[in-house]
């Protein structure tokens, strides 16, 4: 076996609290929060004088983690444009399985998020939506039916 499983998604914010809020309100628990810096990380990203802030989350199943890392030196760049359609090339969106799509929407909404189209339905199987949060993250849904 090539590889033994997805760890995380790195993710590089500007406002890490309020991207920690928004994903621990999507239902994400915050495994820690810590200052990275020194010569490993600058060898493992490639990147001089890194001083960073990170924080890892983790889906509620412990299978899934998202990794946030605020950098302070070098700042970071951004892309262009700020809010980039879902058909930019890259990572574009990150998909969560939920109970109740309503819920969700209306609980993230209080954290700034806005509907990207609508919530529709794919046969009878799935609702779906995409979300943009804090820091233009796109934020995919779907609530299995039946």
């Amino acid at each position: 076996m090539t590889i033994q499983r997805m760890d995380n998604v790195l993710i590089v914010v500007d406002d890490l609290d309020a991207v920690i809020a928004f994903f621990v309100e999507l239902g994400m628990e915050l495994e820690g929060k810590a200052p990275v810096e020194g010569r490993w990380v600058e060898r493992v990203i490639g990147i001089d004088d890194v001083r960073q802030d990170i924080a890892m989350l983790r889906t509620p199943d412990g299978r899934g983690r998202i990794e946030l890392a605020k950098f302070h030196t070098p700042k970071a760049i951004r892309a262009v444009p700020e809010d980039a359609p879902v058909n930019t090339l890259g990572i574009r969106r990150i998909m969560f399985a939920v109970d109740d799509i309503e819920d969700v929407v209306a609980r993230l909404r209080a954290h700034g998020a806005e509907l990207v189209g609508e919530v529709a339905q794919y046969e009878d199987s799935y609702r779906l939506c995409y979300v943009r949060g804090p820091e233009g993250i796109i934020v995919g849904l779907a609530e299995q039916l039946g």
